[in-house]
């Protein structure tokens, strides 16, 4: 009877045990459940995006990518790169054949999206845009992470018009054809410029390249066209544009003979303001990827996205103004 009585009190302290055990496991989970590290779910993601070369915004936007999509925070990401809207068009196929998913997207032209991403809606891939918009309609994608490219070119265009010049004659440096920054930072200026009678000694491309912004204002100083404005869509090419200038003997900069206005707030194109040799820099905020990871551990967790279009404050600074406080903190 003894040893009867011992086994069932053995028996029961086992099972106990085992409960208590169980009973741990599942709160942890229940904790955690929204952590995709923690609960062991990894999340595959493809990324696309323009060459990280391109400028030193897309190189502190790439970097700031790679840096939160990574293995320890829970995601297998794969990143793509292209200036091109077909080659980008064909990685995204590509990712979905690879079944991620989430696609991310920073699409080089704003239209020819729909097909493709119908495709991912199909195959139940989430789609997330940032940095740029596309022309497809809301119920393709589950949010877009932009800054506003309308707004950043309104602000510059202001700003230029409050200076008050006796006259406007500008040479329009464009960044990639089609892109949203080139479209919102071109057509405020182009829309300014005709109501109020500017003269744009010329509209070109130099696809957001230095070397190809320099070559444009040479040409255009070599055939007797002096600019008072370079408006530049990006800070590297402004920087191309002051080369020229400085070949050419045009000095630049607060009260003197050409205007130098560029965006994307580099560190090095601040300090160019806070030693008055640029006029004006307007923000482009590079530093996307918390707004994106935020969104899918919604997603993950079933939440609805209230707002899809998710629009970044930016500034635009002015050489009379900056402080290096200015350039610590936004500087890229």
């Amino acid at each position: 009877m003894k040893t009867k009585k011992f086994l069932a009190v053995m028996a029961a302290s086992v099972l106990c045990l085992s409960m208590a055990s169980c009973g741990d496991s599942s709160s942890g989970d229940e904790s955690k459940s929204g952590d995709s590290k923690s609960s062991g779910k990894t999340i595959k993601v493809g990324i696309i995006n323009n060459d990280p070369n391109e400028s030193g915004y897309r190189t502190a936007n790439d970097k700031d990518l790679k840096a939160t999509f990574t293995k320890d925070n829970g995601y297998d990401a794969s990143f793509k790169y292209s200036l091109k809207n077909d080659e980008q068009i064909d990685y995204a196929k590509k990712f979905i054949q690879d079944e991620v998913d989430y696609l991310l997207l920073s699409a080089a032209d704003t239209s020819g999206w729909d097909g493709v991403l119908e495709d991912a809606k199909k195959a139940g891939v989430k789609v997330i845009l940032f940095d740029r918009t596309i022309d497809a309609s809301e119920d393709l994608y589950e949010a877009s992470i932009v800054s506003d490219m309308d707004k950043e070119g309104e602000t510059a265009v202001k700003w230029l018009k409050d200076q008050g010049l006796k006259e406007y004659n500008i040479i329009h440096i464009q960044g990639v054809m089609g892109s949203a920054a080139q479209k919102g930072r071109s057509g405020a200026l182009l829309k300014e410029a005709e109501a109020s009678g500017w003269n744009i000694i010329t509209s070109q491309t130099a696809e957001w390249n230095a070397e190809k912004a320099q070559q444009i204002v040479e040409s255009q100083i070599s055939s007797g066209k002096k600019p008072n404005v370079i408006y530049a869509e990006n800070d590297d090419m402004a920087k191309g544009a002051v080369a020229a200038l400085d070949k050419n003997n045009i000095s630049h900069g607060v009260g003197k003979d050409c205007i130098v206005m560029g965006f994307d707030c580099n560190k090095w194109a601040l300090e160019e303001l806070l030693k008055k040799n640029w006029n004006y820099d307007g923000q482009c905020n590079p530093f996307q990827s918390s707004y994106i990871d935020d969104v899918i551990k919604k997603l993950e967790k079933g939440e609805k996205i209230e707002k899809k279009t998710i629009v970044m404050e930016e500034k635009g600074f002015d050489a009379d103004k900056i402080t290096q406080e200015d350039v610590d903190k936004y500087g890229i």
